[in-house]
């Protein structure tokens, strides 16, 4: 089963995939359209608030994150990782649960990247918001930073996420039931 999609001018299949015995989710998997990420980058960017900084969390948030830097003419962005790495020091953490992923996960940031945010105007940026636990860490990281959160924007918004007033997002991703019609 697909859902056929227009995502800010584009049209995509999304494979709806089971999450419960009565739940499916369409799938929306960024990685490698490059066409999607662009377009939806500049969408995004025509809506985004004033700020010094983006951030996201590894992974499928890096493609659309990094497409926005380019739009911005900045150099950098901020990366949660989703494990530590060798080089990471002084790491600043925050427990997450996402929709879309079984257990439970914790979301890192290098020492120098919390120093970075400090004092920064800084806006959160994802591929999907659904229940909101990837980005309630992403704002505890900002937050335990010294950040000041400015904007929270994906480029869909799912289930409750949809009628949250606190996110800017691009287009409604339904849920489905389990023969694959819409909620």
């Amino acid at each position: 089963m697909v859902y056929k999609m227009n995502i800010a001018g584009l049209e995509r299949e999304l494979p709806l995939c089971p999450l419960t015995g009565e739940l499916n989710i369409a799938a929306f998997v960024l990685f490698g359209d490059v066409e999607l990420t662009e377009h939806c980058a500049k969408e995004l960017w025509k809506k985004a608030p004033e700020h010094d900084v983006m951030i996201t969390a590894e992974s499928k948030g890096i493609p659309l994150v990094y497409a926005m830097c380019r739009l911005s003419g900045r150099n950098r962005y901020i990366l949660a990782r989703k494990s530590v790495k060798l080089y990471m020091k002084n790491v600043v953490s925050c427990d997450t649960k996402s929709i879309t992923t079984s257990n439970a996960q914790t979301l890192y940031l290098d020492g120098d990247d919390a120093e970075f945010l400090k004092g920064k105007k800084v806006l959160i940026v994802d591929d999907v918001i659904s229940t909101g636990g990837s980005l309630l860490s992403l704002e505890n990281l900002v937050k335990q930073s010294g950040g000041e959160i400015v904007g929270k924007m994906a480029i869909l918004a799912e289930g409750d996420a949809t009628c949250r007033e606190d996110i800017i997002y691009l287009e409604k991703l339904p849920l489905f039931d389990k023969e694959g019609h819409e909620i």
